[in-house]
């Protein structure tokens, strides 16, 4: 019999299946060696270290004040979705009615919930690696088998049609894209989601988007949505948003899908039967978020381009690396392979768990993005952390090389 045994207590294949998420592995082990009194200096968060705007806080006072606290429509009040709607047509060129956006506990949730209307057992869904680690395990939860096709590195790690059309089979589904992209910081430009625009025609695949770090582009870098690139393949993409990242809202949860009138119902009678609505009051502050002005997220984002540059620079002198500057999100993914073997790892996972050990920093392993050899480090965090973290990381790479090993050689810069 499948499963595990306990006293009478068995859990389910799946649920012995499941692999945990490696960033919330990450997450909870930093946790308890801080509560253990180790002064841990976190490069892992996923997260903005800003707090949320004022004016998006007033708003969800405002709300409770005024007796918002009860529940709401399941896929979202209609000023909600009437602002996503808004901010789609203003911003991504995207014309939808309320009637097709699902407002849930984040876009995570969006995600899942979109693929668990659309797949059937034995689908296949392309999943270009590196990858945001939930994507595969979401897809085997909604009974899909992910298909992941490898990217490269010094091409910046960007999908090309020619690698998409390769790995289409009779069973292919869907396709899943993210951009910019997380773990490396990649954006799609214009050409290349043309491209993969011209293969999702010629084999008419669903497309699921997650554009969740659309405003968190660097040098002119534009994060340009499928929907906007391909407006014929509307009736065949779903368009995953929320307000973690921009708005500094990670706690509020509320992300969204839009979708197809017939997917999006879809979408909201499956939440009617798992979470139902999300939380009211987030939801007025979502609301109140996505009708700003850009300009109220100037000084973040500025922030985040300083830290960047601050970033690679200090990369640039720690041996052992290889890594492109992301031009999005708030990531680098540098390749630690030639650390690695200096070291004696057998895997990044190792590599992790020495900087914590060693160096007491929190790195998350490029393993559970389908990138073997590569750590994930957040700028998402004060600019002092940041220096102090890699001091920590710099003298690591300096000293921890095994006796015998040669020289590493400078750490060097790749990509577009």
């Amino acid at each position: 019999m499948s499963g595990e045994r306990n006293g009478g207590l068995r859990l389910s294949a799946l649920a012995s299946r499941l692999a945990p998420s490696p960033t919330i592995e990450v997450e909870e082990r930093t946790r308890k060696l801080r509560e253990a009194g180790v002064r841990v200096l976190s490069l892992g968060a996923g997260q903005p270290d800003f707090d949320t705007p004022e004016p998006i806080k007033e708003a969800a006072i405002a709300a409770i004040r005024a007796g918002a606290t009860k529940y709401t429509a399941v896929g979202g009040t209609i000023e909600l979705r009437r602002a996503i709607a808004d901010k789609l047509a203003r911003e991504n060129s995207i014309e939808v009615v309320p009637d097709q956006i699902v407002a849930s506990n984040g876009s995570k949730h969006s995600l899942y919930n979109a693929l668990l209307v659309t797949l059937d057992p034995g689908d296949e869904v392309i999943v270009p690696a590196p990858y945001w680690v939930s994507y595969p395990e979401m897809v085997r939860l909604a009974g899909g088998r992910p298909i992941v096709v490898e990217t490269a590195e010094t091409e910046g790690f960007r999908l090309s049609g020619e690698r998409l059309a390769a790995a289409i089979t009779p069973r292919t589904r869907a396709l899943i894209l993210n951009s910019p992209v997380n773990p490396t910081g990649a954006v799609l430009g214009r050409a290349e989601m043309e491209a993969i625009a011209e293969v999702v025609r010629r084999h008419d695949l669903l497309v699921i988007t997650d554009e969740i770090y659309e405003k968190l582009v660097y040098d002119g870098a534009e994060a340009v949505s499928f929907a906007t690139v391909a407006p014929d393949r509307r009736p065949a993409t779903i368009v995953v948003n929320g307000v973690s990242k921009a708005y500094a809202m990670t706690g509020w949860r509320i992300g969204y899908a839009a979708a197809p009138l017939r997917v999006a119902r879809a979408m909201v009678t499956f939440q009617g039967q798992s979470t139902s609505n999300p939380s009211s009051v987030s939801q007025a502050a979502a609301a109140a978020a996505l009708g700003l002005d850009d300009a109220l997220l100037a000084p973040m984002l500025a922030e985040y381009a300083r830290r960047r540059e601050m970033v690679c620079a200090r990369l640039d002198a720690i041996p052992g690396l290889r890594f492109a500057p992301p031009a999005g999100t708030f990531y680098v993914f540098p390749n630690v392979g030639e650390l690695m073997a200096a070291c004696g790892l057998a895997s990044c996972d190792h590599l992790a768990a020495r900087l914590l050990d060693e160096a007491q920093v929190s790195v998350v392993p490029g393993g559970g993005f389908g990138a073997e050899g590569h750590l994930r480090l957040s700028f998402a965090a004060p600019t002092g952390v940041i220096e102090e973290a890699l001091d920590r990381i710099a003298a690591f790479a300096t000293a921890a090389p095994a006796s015998g090993a040669q020289a590493l050689p400078k750490s060097r810069r790749f990509g577009r």
